[in-house]
């Protein structure tokens, strides 16, 4: 009999997350069954999606009120599907504002429950630990620092690396990067993230275009590179574009394609979020920056633990990128700290040290480490005679 796998994810990133936490598994184990809330990549490893992955894709406390409702019928019919199916194991990835509250109910009724992602109680809210360690039975941490936090709480927690880390090269070939996208060796190059989801590249597109306007006046010979990983974001920032008349900017818009432009790249504007992870591990200099309504960003600042935000940062214990975010997040502060890099040889060069650091530390086999993880949670539960027998799929629908 199959092992059945509740599996949900919120974004994009916990998208890739959860396809490689598929991955791993299936390699390991064999017969195993995924089902929940799966993104495109998700799917493509055979994760079966009960409800669009973009319902949860709800970034901050203001924009998360106008989804409330919605959010929260999600919630409950899901875990009313999942109390009714009772799969072996419930896996949350990241999202955890959504996904704690169904590995509570989950875990208080028998069905055991996995969160891979540590929320950031190291950052910020930290007493939220006490409500992780009535949601979950294992913690899967993808940062060295957080399993300790996890056992001196008596909550069991496993490091297992990062699975970007993986999955990029150690030595990333920048001139093959360049050759991809046909872009000569002597042309400097800027890539520009806005991030994934529609509501940051509405809060980001216009002040990426404008930086890459005064950078282009300053630099003409400049090219630029905007991954987007939708054809929803896509169609959104060319729509800006044309809106800002910078149709006529040396910029190539690609469909997805972020670790390319990355590594291609002399530098990257990146707004804050796993992207900036992934340009760290292509040896990329950076700046970071992030808008969100200022009502957020009070509420957040409030409950902040630490002066910084970007993952490169955070892990290194220091600002070694620029974060220029809120009222400091303007395109002539933008477009001067990318100057600065492109400027700065010295400085590229010790950045680039750092981060392959910071690839070493996180490079860990993640697949094994995760296999190895939920190895003992991963067989099928015992019967429990306090619940209903398991009940087969059907019941559970696609909306």
């Amino acid at each position: 009999m199959a092992l059945r796998v509740a599996i949900v994810a919120g974004e994009a990133s916990g998208d890739m997350l959860g396809a490689a936490l598929i991955r791993a598994i299936k390699a390991r184990f064999a017969n195993v069954e995924f089902y929940g809330i799966a993104g495109p990549r998700m799917q493509a490893e055979g994760a079966r999606t009960l409800y669009p992955m973009e319902k949860l894709s709800v970034r901050g406390y203001v924009e998360a009120l106008g989804h409330f409702r919605e959010i929260l019928g999600i919630r409950k019919r899901l875990t009313r599907d999942l109390l009714e199916v009772r799969p072996d194991l419930f896996i949350g990835v990241d999202a955890p504002d959504f996904n704690l509250g169904v590995e509570t109910r989950l875990k208080a009724e028998g069905i055991r429950t996995v969160h891979y992602v540590s929320p950031s109680i190291w950052a910020w809210r930290p007493k939220r630990i006490h409500g992780i360690a009535r949601a979950v039975d294992h913690m899967l941490c993808v940062f060295p620092f957080e399993e300790e936090i996890y056992r001196k709480a008596g909550i069991p927690a496993t490091y297992v690396g990062h699975p970007l880390a993986d999955a990029m090269p150690l030595k990333p070939d920048r001139a093959e990067a360049r050759a991809q996208l046909r872009l000569p060796a002597s042309i400097p190059a800027i890539a520009l993230l806005p991030g994934s989801r529609m509501g940051e590249l509405e809060a980001h597109a216009d002040l990426m275009i404008d930086t890459a306007l005064r950078l282009h006046a300053q630099r003409p010979e400049l090219r630029f590179f905007v991954p987007l990983a939708t054809r929803e974001t896509r169609e959104a920032f060319e729509t800006r574009l044309y809106a800002r008349n910078a149709n006529e900017l040396p910029l190539t818009v690609l469909f997805g394609h972020a670790r390319l432009a990355l590594t291609a790249a002399d530098a990257a504007l990146v707004a804050s979020g796993t992207a900036t992870l992934e340009a760290a591990l292509a040896r990329c200099p950076m700046v970071i920056t992030y808008r969100v309504p200022a009502i957020t960003y009070w509420l957040m600042k409030r409950k902040a633990l630490l002066p910084y935000v970007g993952l490169p940062n955070i892990l290194a214990g220091e600002f070694i990128v620029p974060e220029l975010l809120q009222k400091d997040a303007t395109p002539e502060k933008l477009s001067g700290a990318l100057l600065r890099w492109l400027d700065d040889a010295d400085a590229r060069k010790a950045v680039e040290a750092r981060f392959a650091l910071l690839h070493e530390d996180l490079a860990r086999g993640h697949d094994e480490r995760v296999a190895q993880a939920l190895a003992h949670l991963l067989t099928p539960a015992p019967p429990d005679h306090g619940h209903a027998q398991r009940n087969d799929l059907a019941p559970v629908r696609s909306r």
